[in-house]
């Protein structure tokens, strides 16, 4: 293995993954905090069921790199389209606090 690579562990409860349909993304001026949620049919109240926090370099690293696959999986698949009609409004209220 080469001085500059990295070994990345995935234990088995988390490569489980888990599922949300919703993001929810707020700032302080240090850091990133993305909230992964769950919501569900009739119910109207979502779960939050993951956290990351990221800095401001690793945010915009993660961007890059979701364009670049975006872009990827488009060429391979097709146009990932948004239904404007199905898009949630802001969260009033949520202050990117850290």
């Amino acid at each position: 293995m080469e001085d500059n690579q990295i070994k990345i562990e995935l234990k088995d409860d988390v490569a489980q993954g888990t599922y949300a349909n919703l993001s929810i993304i707020t700032h302080s001026s240090s850091e990133f905090v993305l909230d992964f949620a769950r919501m569900m049919p009739g119910i109207p109240k979502a779960e939050v069921k993951s956290r990351i926090i990221l800095t401001p370099e690793q945010t915009k690293r993660l961007l890059v790199a979701l364009e670049q696959n975006i872009k990827q999986y488009e060429e391979h698949y097709g146009k990932v389209s948004l239904p404007e009609e199905k898009m949630l409004p802001p969260i009033s209220g949520v202050m990117g606090k850290a």
